[in-house]
């Protein structure tokens, strides 16, 4: 007990060592009671971050700032309108011809499970396959249920993509447009006295900015690589599962794993075990393997230096805090936690050294 009293007299004693963690106790308060208000808000930022990398190129080439702006915003627009209206329709229509050959895909599966006591007795039971048979209906009811559950509200999601649709663009121009007079009005209301706080902020400002635009090269590269090598095989669905493969690298370790089923599934359902379905998935797997041990080192060498057991846990703390946004600022999140731990421990020690 006396050396927690002791840690906390030493460490609370610098002023700047408060102002950091109240301004990190805030900010944690902010979002976790507002964050479901602030989502706009929140989404602006994080593109904002993704499109200063371009704005910044820009003005390094000899471009006023607010005609770079004007460029960048107008160029991510177009990307937009070419998402919505090219891309949303595609995985509409492959979502809805996926969803109406399940019944056809189940009985596929049922027969083969069915076939598996016959195959191999020794390993299987008629009983056991009964069960799990069972036990998957069940799963398939609660999960239709869901759906239906789901497309009753509706009405709100639709209204909460026209709100987005409206507040996000405009957002997001002033963020970049207005970058420095924001940050100037952030540290205005820090006291003087906070080079701590400073500190941390430029590190994570820089770790979160790259982590971001690394990721959307990542994820863009990614689902190129795998729609190209799906529709080249003739693989079913083959948009549909590589914006899902794409999408996966967002989760770290966790999101290739669970992308790979539906890819071995959908495989499996459209060649069986023919050779067909070993070079698709072959091809998936070397398309894992290069993302993880020659793109990801090149995008973001330097950038993110936390362990990948930090980055699970990480991803399941911040994920199951705050859903689907946690697991996407999971590593930034983490990687703030890895700035604060390593400034902290400077600045006590420096004050220590010149008492």
């Amino acid at each position: 007990m006396e050396r927690i009293t002791n840690w906390f007299k030493q460490h609370l004693a610098d002023p700047q060592v408060v102002y950091l963690a109240a301004v990190l106790v805030g900010s944690f308060l902010v979002i976790v009671y507002a964050g479901s208000m602030l989502a706009p808000v929140l989404a602006g930022i994080v593109i904002a971050y993704l499109l200063e990398g371009l704005t910044r190129k820009l003005t390094r080439l000899k471009v006023p700032r607010p005609v770079a702006v004007w460029i960048v915003f107008v160029a991510f627009m177009l990307f937009v309108v070419l998402v919505v209206f090219g891309l949303l329709p595609t995985l509409y229509g492959q979502l809805t011809e996926m969803v109406r050959q399940i019944p056809t895909m189940l009985s596929r599966g049922q027969a083969a499970l069915i076939a598996l006591p016959e195959k191999y007795p020794e390993l299987f039971s008629a009983a056991q396959v009964r069960d799990l048979i069972d036990s998957m209906r069940s799963q398939l009811t609660e999960i239709g249920q869901a759906v239906v559950a789901s497309s009753l509200s509706g009405a709100a999601s639709i209204i909460t993509l026209l709100i987005y649709l409206i507040l996000l663009p405009i957002l997001i121009f002033f963020f970049l447009r207005d970058k420095e007079r924001i940050l100037n009005w952030f540290i205005e209301l820090l006291p003087r006295d906070s080079q701590l706080a400073m500190r941390v902020w430029g590190d994570v400002d820089l770790q979160i900015g790259n982590y971001i635009r690394g990721k959307f090269w990542e994820i863009l590269i990614v689902w190129l690589a795998t729609f190209l090598c799906f529709a080249y095989f003739g693989l079913q669905f083959s948009m549909l599962l590589a914006v899902l493969v794409g999408l996966s690298v967002l989760i770290p370790y966790v999101g290739a794993a669970v992308v790979t089923i539906p890819v071995t599934l959908i495989a499996w359902f459209q060649w069986g075990w023919s050779s067909d379905f070993i070079y698709v998935v072959t091809a998936y797997l070397i398309i894992q393997a290069l993302d993880g041990n020659l793109l990801v080192p090149l995008l973001f060498s330097g950038v993110v230096n936390i362990h990948p057991v930090a980055i699970i846990v990480a991803v399941l703390f911040f994920g199951g805090l705050w859903g689907v946004w946690g697991v996407f600022f999971a590593i930034p999140l983490a990687t703030l936690v890895q700035a604060v731990i390593v400034a902290w421990p400077k600045s006590s020690g420096r004050n220590r050294a010149t008492e």
